[in-house]
């Protein structure tokens, strides 16, 4: 791919991410608006407002205006980085979100990196092996997947934190209390990756280039990791893009069984409290790293696969 193709994929992939972004941040303005119960009265709290205090509030925050224009507004404020004001803790949501938003990275980012070595360890040891090996390990992936994340974390708390004391039960303090937490969330998606890139491996060992290197005497463990692994890890970039959702919302279960600090704790309060401004920030911010990462995703698969830098679209 030429410098100017490359320049136009780039600018292509950016403006399908701000549509992208655009239209997570137009939900959450209609979710809002749609949703029950005056926000003017949630903002109050316990305090029984008159109704001309009401509709002062109402316009000190713009509300008295109609949709389109609030809308506008919205957009206006979301564009400067300003997420409004969260009705609980009276903070500015994108110095809330902010606050928070390292230690889920932390989270997100250990079990991904967990879950991807565990993958790709697996599947090299396992692909195109005897059918025994391979069938125990795919029973453990199928349990991996199935187990709920919540009961995974109960039983990793209750084993290696309350018997064996080998690593803290709650915090985000150090290293230490990252593991658990990392290994409860990476669990589910070791058995998915595995699976996908196991069959690619397979599909790769049976093709003429594969064969054509046992020939000239390649050994066993450098055709898979040399010749089979590269091959089959595009797939697994791609579906890796994919699981940034899945990481952001099992952080939500994760950082609420191990009393973590995170953005996952963060929705769980605003979900109780209805503090729609947190909820509609933390679902824009979401939505940016989403179509961040699918860009990455995008660059790292044309990098490991160099027939798809000759492709523009």
């Amino acid at each position: 791919m030429t410098g100017r193709a490359a320049a136009g994929w780039l600018l292509r992939r950016l403006a399908l991410g701000a549509v992208v972004v655009l239209g997570a941040a137009t939900v959450a303005f209609l979710a809002f608006h749609l949703a029950t119960g005056d926000p003017v009265r949630v903002l109050l709290g316990a305090e029984t407002p008159t109704p001309a205090q009401l509709a002062e509030v109402r316009t000190q925050l713009g509300y008295d205006r109609p949709v389109l224009v609030q809308y506008g507004s919205f957009l206006g404020h979301l564009v400067r980085g300003d997420l409004g004001y969260s009705y609980q803790t009276r903070e500015p949501v994108s110095e809330l979100i902010g606050d928070q938003l390292l230690p889920t990275v932390e989270l997100a980012g250990s079990a991904l990196i967990l879950a991807l070595a565990a993958s790709v360890a697996l599947a090299v040891a396992t692909a195109g092996r005897r059918p025994v090996l391979r069938g125990v390990s795919s029973l453990l992936e199928l349990v991996a997947i199935s187990a709920p994340s919540f009961w995974v974390g109960v039983l990793l708390l209750t084993f290696f934190s309350f018997r064996l004391h080998l690593f803290p039960a709650v915090g985000s303090d150090n290293v230490d209390a990252l593991v658990l937490p990392a290994v409860t969330l990476a669990l589910g998606l070791v058995g998915t990756f595995t699976q996908v890139l196991r069959a690619g491996i397979e599909r790769a060992l049976a093709e003429p280039f594969v064969l054509s290197s046992r020939a000239r005497g390649t050994g066993q463990t450098q055709v898979r990791r040399r010749h089979a692994l590269p091959h089959a890890l595009v797939p697994l970039i791609a579906l890796s893009g994919w699981t940034v959702g899945a990481l952001l919302s099992g952080s939500v279960v994760i950082e609420t069984i191990f009393s973590r600090q995170g953005l996952g704790r963060v929705v769980a309060t605003a979900v109780g409290g209805r503090d729609l401004p947190v909820i509609t920030g933390v679902t824009v911010v979401s939505a940016a790293a989403f179509t961040l990462t699918s860009l990455l995703v995008d660059w790292l698969s044309r990098v490991v696969d160099p027939r798809l830098r000759e492709n523009p679209a």
